[in-house]
């Protein structure tokens, strides 16, 4: 049971660190925040095109309203000339045209209410372009430097891993593994010049019993007289 446990815990402590090296990944980090970037372009651009939107009607509502109250002040000028042609009582004709100004003044004021909100409108309209030019901008930026960075990450890496090989290369097993080597190339070369004076001890016996067998007869009889001569 406390083995189970234990390499139960061992497997959640893995799967937390793999967990925070996930989090902690600059990389992914940097794709999401460019993600994160994207997605607040595009609502900003929805954003900017409900505005626009908004501005292209206020401006034609606007437009309307000016029209509006040019056709009644020319409508109020058409009757007092019919009241002065005689065509219209007077009274009835300043009555209406009275009429006509009112709501000449009433467009007029529709028309400044909506141009002082389509002022509004083309400054919100200004500001958030602004803000999508930056986001875009900014993801321009990011991108290229994210793209820069994996690449002098995958150089990294390769160096890093190069210099790993490099250092096991160098390390202290290869230099005693060499060391050992070296010892055992001079023992069989040590082996080596022993077993040839050996045989070189050998050669040079026998080469002096064949050199005492080769001698002369002659010379081996004149040394027996000699000796028998001197009583030896």
């Amino acid at each position: 049971m406390s083995s189970f446990l234990h390499r139960l815990f061992t497997w959640g402590k893995a799967e937390a660190h793999a967990a925070m090296d996930k989090l902690e990944d600059p990389t992914r980090m940097a794709e999401q925040g460019i993600r994160d970037l994207q997605a607040d372009q595009v609502k900003a651009m929805e954003g900017l095109a409900q505005i626009k939107a908004q501005t292209v009607r206020l401006r034609r509502d606007s437009t309307q309203e000016k029209e509006t109250a040019t056709g009644y002040e020319r409508k109020a000028m058409l009757l007092l000339q019919k009241a002065q042609s005689g065509a219209l009582a007077t009274a009835e004709a300043e009555r209406l045209a009275t009429e006509a100004l009112a709501k000449r003044d009433g467009a007029l004021e529709r028309a400044r209410l909506l141009e002082a909100d389509l002022h509004k409108m083309e400054a919100m309209t200004a500001q958030l372009e602004g803000n999508v030019q930056k986001i875009r901008s900014q993801i321009g930026k990011w991108e290229n430097e994210l793209r820069s960075l994996k690449a002098r990450a995958q150089v990294g890496q390769a160096t890093r891993k190069l210099n790993e090989q490099l250092a096991k290369v160098n390390g202290d097993g290869t230099i005693a593994m060499l060391e050992r080597m070296k010892d055992k190339v001079a023992t069989e070369e040590s082996l080596a010049e022993a077993y040839g004076d050996l045989a070189a001890v050998e050669t040079s016996v026998d080469a002096e019993i064949d050199r005492v067998l080769s001698q002369p007869a002659a010379a081996a009889d004149s040394l027996a007289a000699l000796k028998q001569k001197m009583g030896l």
